[in-house]
């Protein structure tokens, strides 16, 4: 069996596709639908920042077709980001320790598993749905190999109980010649699904190698953009850094791998998360349409 390319955008309400790429005058509730109709399915970034609540998620599965698939990525407290007391629901700002910048600082356990448990209840609309894909953790630059932080994915993985965790590194030592059999194997025996990149080429502590690899049935590609100039640039935010308009000779580059990975795993999907705007192009979906179109003239099925 070959798993189907499934090619989508990361976020569906991202600035750019709302002032380049969706009809004009399209009612903000209406955008998701508009999007489902184009792509099969999403990942949503937006949970990074806020735990969701489920009346929110309920629209989201309302908005899609059967079969559409959101991956959603992990809260910031989950993933060992700094993040601001007032980003956590209400109700639990007040048992948080918080540093001298209002950040949330070192929590428990016990406080983080918590957290977990209000992210985890609040996408149960999806799962009902059968359109949760996986939880997306995108590990900062200062998360580095070691005993601790293979014990913390091992205590994350276990959190989610039956949803998939899908794991993207930022950190290049996890990459070092002597540690990626070890961290790919640690994956595979927990069921945890390897995130592949497409970055900058650039000599860096926080710059991701490219490393093609299924550790799980579930195999994902993040397109991040190879825009070396911005990625480390302060000040500029997302949109910045992943101001990147792929070209079409370095889409194919990912033909091969993709074919390969399309064998080796059940279910396979690629997210553009450049996530801006060249001479009034949104880049992700001009790139994501760039992609299908190569995969299909190679005969790789994408759906």
């Amino acid at each position: 069996m070959v798993a189907p390319v499934r090619i989508g955008t990361c976020s569906w309400a991202d600035e750019t596709l709302i002032r380049h790429w969706y009809p004009k005058g399209l009612p903000a509730a209406a955008r998701l639908a508009w999007y489902a109709e184009h792509f099969s399915t999403v990942e949503v970034d937006s949970t990074y920042y806020r735990v969701p609540d489920r009346a929110m998620v309920q629209r989201w599965a309302d908005r899609t077709p059967p079969g559409f698939t959101m991956h959603v990525k992990a809260f910031g407290v989950m993933t060992r980001h700094p993040v601001k007391v007032e980003q956590l629901p209400q109700h639990l700002r007040a048992e948080m320790p918080v540093d001298a910048r209002g950040r949330v600082d070192r929590p428990s356990a016990e406080l983080r598993a918590v957290v977990f448990r209000e992210f985890l209840d609040a996408l149960e609309p999806l799962r009902e749905t059968g359109k949760l894909g996986g939880l997306l953790f995108q590990f900062p630059p200062y998360f580095a190999p070691s005993p601790a932080s293979y014990a913390y994915l091992e205590w994350a993985r276990e959190q989610l109980g039956g949803d998939r965790m899908l794991v993207e590194f930022r950190q290049r030592d996890w990459f070092a010649e002597d540690e990626r059999e070890t961290m790919l194997r640690f994956l595979e025996d927990r069921s945890m699904a390897y995130v592949t990149v497409d970055a900058p080429r650039l000599d860096g502590a926080n710059v991701p190698l490219t490393l093609v690899a299924a550790t799980a049935p579930l195999a994902y590609l993040r397109l991040h953009g190879r825009n070396a100039a911005t990625w480390n640039a302060r000040g500029g935010g997302a949109a910045m850094r992943f101001d990147y308009l792929y070209a079409e000779d370095e889409l194919r580059e990912w033909v091969s791998p993709l074919r390969e990975l399309s064998g080796e795993a059940s279910e396979l999907y690629v997210f553009f998360n450049n996530n801006n705007q060249t001479h009034g192009v949104a880049q992700a979906p001009a790139g994501a349409q760039i992609l299908r179109q190569l995969l299909t003239n190679e005969g790789v099925p994408v759906a």
